[in-house]
């Protein structure tokens, strides 16, 4: 048994020239000489690592396109070298097309790293078919566990290989915010199924066509927060989507910034599976010639939101000294996007701190990162910035910073033809039926008594009277008695 063993082994192995040692020449040429046209053109592609990811003919124009060459990905020999040792240490072996594929690099990027540490001694071919190096399965040698294990110390960064930050400086200038087209018809449309006044509308626009900083300032309760989040859905519908690479590598450091849970994918990449991989038609090979960069993904603008818990570190790379990687601060994952300070003077560190850290961005576009190194580099600061408080403006920044600000809105109490909009809204989210004299109600007996309304009163209070009637399982009538009963519950002074 052992012996068949080691002579199948032996039949696998295989020479730079591509041909199994003990199989026959004339053998190997058959078998090559229906499948050279095809196979042998696929995998020399360089989009071969990105078999079975369909592409979308809606992409933006300004897509990353997949690089042709070690130079065009910014990234060095060692570099590629050390995430393939890697790769291999963590799975035991692995097939070269799947090593392409977890690195998001075309197989020939990936093949001529792979002839380099075959050429050290780090890792061996254990098996394969008559497909081509793409098909070889690779493992570690002895001395490529010991080279893996080094890289494993400098590095424990496995994920798709990063992008150069000179790439990402550019791909974020040609998505940026700024000189967005923005008209009445399309804002209003982005805040469909919010109630929003003309007036606000003719201030916000200007702010969004300027891709500026925004303050807006009022009393709590009034859709501050609901603003940023319609700017958010109008950046996505009408700018089209964006491209954040997974991870940036700058002085021979790498920096996450992909992230989950604030990037909302819309390409496919995670829907490839193993039997679209091993039927590939012309025209998908067509669509591979001119696919983008797997290194990044295609994703709505961000809307980032942050509150009362942001701090000064939040706002700087994060080391982590057991991977030795960084992650990105919350701005820079915000890049192309919406950045909403809510709660503006209500976090921990000092307004005046936060502010200053933010002067230079502001004015220059530009942000300064440092590394644990003490070195620091500039990365863009390309996003609509919204500070949003209700507390008095002079009281938190002084004339210097309000300056930097261009845009300056003042949302206030509703109108009362404007509540009862949003008290109509609010019953129709909840199926309950409107009825007018609830708003009258509420305008007599507390609003004209001297509370303020606000535009989250309809939904809070419908809330409560809902919870009451689930409580008690009676039907949700909108009664005057159950209104009662809710605005004692919600508007009892503690």
């Amino acid at each position: 048994m052992d012996g068949e063993t080691n002579s199948t082994l032996a039949t696998l192995e295989l020479t730079e020239g591509l041909e199994p040692t003990n199989a026959p020449r004339e053998l190997f040429a058959d078998l090559f000489e229906d499948l050279s046209e095809e196979t042998r053109s696929l995998l020399a592609d360089p989009q071969v690592a990105t078999l079975g990811v369909k592409t979308d003919g809606s992409a933006a124009s300004n897509a990353p396109k997949a690089p042709r060459s070690l130079k065009d990905s910014g990234l060095s020999r060692m570099q590629v070298c050390d995430l393939i040792l890697k790769q291999i240490y963590l799975h035991g072996h692995l097939l070269g097309v799947d090593i392409a594929k977890n690195a998001r690099l075309p197989y020939n990027l990936i093949d001529e790293s792979l002839r380099f540490l075959k050429d050290e001694k780090c890792i061996e071919v254990t098996s394969g078919d008559f497909l081509g190096r793409a098909s070889y399965r690779f493992s570690l040698t002895e001395l490529g566990r010991t080279r893996a294990r080094e890289a494993f110390e400098q590095c424990r960064y496995v994920g798709p290989a990063p992008v150069s930050l000179e790439s990402y400086v550019a791909q974020c200038r040609m998505q940026a915010v700024a000189g967005i087209q923005c008209d009445a018809e399309r804002l209003m449309e982005a805040f469909h199924g919010m109630v929003i006044g003309p007036e606000l509308l003719d201030e916000v626009g200007p702010a969004v066509c300027s891709g500026r900083s925004i303050f807006i300032y009022g009393p709590p309760g009034n859709g501050k927060s609901t603003v940023a989040r319609g700017l958010g859905r109008f950046l996505n519908r009408y700018s089209g989507d964006i491209y954040v690479p997974y991870a940036i590598t700058t002085e021979n450091s790498i920096i996450t910034i992909f992230d989950p849970t604030l990037h909302i994918v819309t390409d496919n990449h995670d829907s490839e599976n193993s039997s679209t991989r091993e039927s590939i038609s012309g025209d998908q090979r067509q669509r591979l010639e001119a696919a983008v960069d797997l290194r990044w993904r295609r994703v709505k603008r961000p809307v980032v939101i942050t509150g009362g818990e942001l701090t000064l570190d939040q706002l700087e790379l994060r080391f982590n000294k057991v991977s030795n990687f960084y992650q990105a601060p919350v701005q820079l994952k915000a890049n192309g996007g919406v950045f909403l300070i809510d709660d503006f003077g209500r976090q921990i560190v000092s307004p005046k701190d936060l502010l200053n850290r933010w002067i230079v961005p502001l004015e220059e576009r530009i942000d300064y990162l440092t590394l644990n190194t003490g070195k620091k580099f500039s990365v863009p600061f390309e996003m609509l910035i919204i500070f949003s408080t209700n507390l008095d403006p002079h009281e938190l920044v002084d004339e210097a910073f309000l300056r930097r600000i261009r845009h300056k809105i003042r949302i206030g109490p509703p109108s009362p033809e404007m509540y009862s909009q949003i008290f109509q809204l609010a019953c129709e989210q909840r199926k309950v039926p409107f009825d007018e004299r609830a708003v009258q109600y509420l305008f007599a007996n507390h609003y004209s008594q001297g509370r303020t309304p606000r535009s989250s009163d309809p939904r809070d209070l419908l809330e409560i009277a809902q919870s009451i009637c689930r409580f008690r399982n009676q039907r949700f009538v909108l009664s005057q008695k159950l209104l009662e009963e809710a605005t004692s519950r919600f508007f009892s002074e503690v």
